[in-house]
Formats: structure tokens, sequence, C-alpha cells
């Protein structure tokens, strides 16, 4: 690079896409870029910690974080090179090109872990029960809500024009995609071991606990809150309100405590039908449904009709966990 008339010797011209601009002093971009790899390592560092792993080929990771949108935005700049130069999958150790290759791998890699855990904890069910909460368990949906509560879509590394607002971090189909790449790279880096501790911890945990329960129950596997509303409907009780009491726990170990209410003829909040706690809000108030779902059928049992409750007539109903 030629240097800029009249700068010292600690002056270097720098450009963007060949356009010369104004020069800083050397040792001012050290220090930016030194604190750019700062940033970089304590991101990394985060999320490592809610992953349970330490990556040894960090670019695995990169690459998994790495969205199409910044992808093609670098594509078409030529500043990085094409996938098909990387063969037998250095591409992804080398963090090249976007995470959809990763995403394919973490998929099937999930989806293996997930049905072998099941195999072994639940001997009694059979092919149809194993298969029904698999497909609840890896769907697109709960991996959003598992990859929102490790915040992994504040490390996501988007185009700039995508990135506006931050809608595209909390859109489920990209935070869903993202979570199967980084389990398609933790599978890469580590092999089995590291993705069924995820799994056992975020994907499945007190997920996999409700939908036993619900088999268990016969009330529609997954949703318990669906389960409360036709059940207050049928009795004419009312319809519930959730609301989020409390949060705790630092950003990727987050828990919430929900409680739901009975909202009556007046559109005004009744009586407190139950709370519960979950590591994302969806899972808190399933919890809190199915805890009002079980106290409103003992207290019709105890009534001596289980198809009549009256709400707010046992004190015990209302009581907080």
């Amino acid at each position: 690079m030629e240097p800029v008339p009249g700068a010292s010797p600690e002056m270097f011209e720098t450009g963007v896409e060949g356009q010369r601009i104004k020069s800083v002093p050397f040792h001012q971009n050290q220090i930016k870029v030194h604190r750019i790899e700062a940033h970089v390592e304590a991101v990394s560092a985060e999320l490592e910690a809610a992953l349970g792993h330490c990556f040894a080929h960090t670019g695995l990771l990169v690459r998994a974080l790495t969205h199409r949108s910044l992808a093609n935005e670098r594509a078409a700049k030529g500043q990085a090179p094409g996938e098909q130069a990387h063969a037998g999958g250095k591409a992804e150790a080398a963090g090249v090109g976007d995470n959809e290759r990763l995403e394919f791998l973490g998929d099937a890699v999930l989806g293996l872990v997930v049905a072998e855990a099941l195999f072994q904890l639940h001997p009694e069910w059979q092919e149809g029960e194993l298969t029904r909460v698999r497909a609840q368990l890896v769907s697109r949906q709960h991996l959003a809500e598992v990859a929102a509560a490790i915040g992994l879509g504040n490390h996501l590394r988007l185009g700039r024009g995508e990135d506006k607002g931050g809608r595209l971090r909390r859109k489920s189909t990209v935070l869903s995609n993202a979570m199967e790449a980084v389990l398609g790279a933790l599978f890469l880096d580590g092999g089995l071991e590291p993705v069924s501790a995820f799994a056992r911890r975020w994907v499945m945990g007190e997920a996999a606990e409700q939908l036993a329960e619900q088999l268990r129950s016969g009330a529609a596997l997954g949703n318990y809150k669906s389960a409360l509303q036709e059940h207050l409907q049928a009795t004419h009780a009312g319809a519930p309100v959730y609301r989020v009491k409390s949060e705790s726990g630092p950003d990727h170990r987050k828990r919430f405590l929900v409680e739901v209410r009975l909202k009556t003829a007046d559109a005004l909040p009744g009586k407190q039908l139950a709370r519960g706690m979950g590591s994302t809000k969806k899972h808190a108030e399933q919890d809190a449904a199915r805890r009002a779902l079980e106290r409103l059928k003992a207290a019709g049992k105890k009534a001596g009709n289980a198809d009549e409750v009256r709400p707010g007539a046992n004190k015990e109903e209302a009581a907080a966990l």
C-alpha cells in the first residue's frame, strides 16, 4: 500500500472496497482490533457456558451463528471464499459461508439423542408414544424457545440490511434453525456426548416431564393451556389469563414465575388459579395451566361433581405454589 503524503511512519491508510479514506494511527487500529477480539471472546465464552462445551474449533461455532444474509452480503463484496474450495468439512471449521449445512446435520443429531434418551428413560412407552413426544421436543417451536432461553439470538451474525430493529434475531424460524446449526457444530467439535448433555438439560428437561405427565393424564399432548381453556369453557367458568410475576437468574439460565387467573364475564381478572415456574415464559405458562387443571379437577371431585367447579370456592385452589 502506498504511504499517504505527509503521514508519519506510525500512520497507515485504510480503505473500504478500494476507496481511499482518512488514515489513522496504527496503534489506534491495534487497540480497536484487540477490543473487537476481546468482545468476540467474551461473547463466545458466554455462549459456550450455556452450551456446556468449550469449542476446540471456534470456526464451527462462528459458522453455526452465521445467517445466510451475512454470508450473501460478504459473498457479494468478495470478502469470503466460496465453500466449494473447502472440501471435507473444512468450510465449517474455517467459519466460511452460512449455517444451513450445519442446520441439516444438527436436526439429524438432535433427533437421535432425544430418541435414545426417551428410549432409555421410558421403557413403558410404545413406539407411538415415543414418536409423539420426540416430535414435540424437536419441533421448531420448542427449539425456538430453547434458543431464546439461552440467549442465542444475541449471538447471531446477520447481514446489516437484515438486522434493523433486531426483529430477525427474535424470529422463531431463525432461532430454531440456528439452534440446530449450533448443535451440528457441537457434534462436529465434541461428538455425541456434549449434544446429549445439552439436549437432556435444555431440550428435554422440564418439557419432557410435562409431556410425560400429559401422556399419563390423557391431556392434549404438549398443551396444558388448551386443556385448561377447554375445561373452563365446559364448566362456563370463564377464560384463563396469564401474567409474568417475576424473573430470576442470569440470561442464559432464566427462571420465570407465571400466574394464571380467571377472567370473568366482566373482563376483570378474578381469582388466582395457580402459579407455575419454567425456563421460558411458555414453559412457565404450561406449568401454571397444568397445576390449575389439577386443582380444578380435584376440587370438582371433592364437590361430588367433576363436571362442575365453582372457581374460588376452595381457598386452596387459589393458593400460590
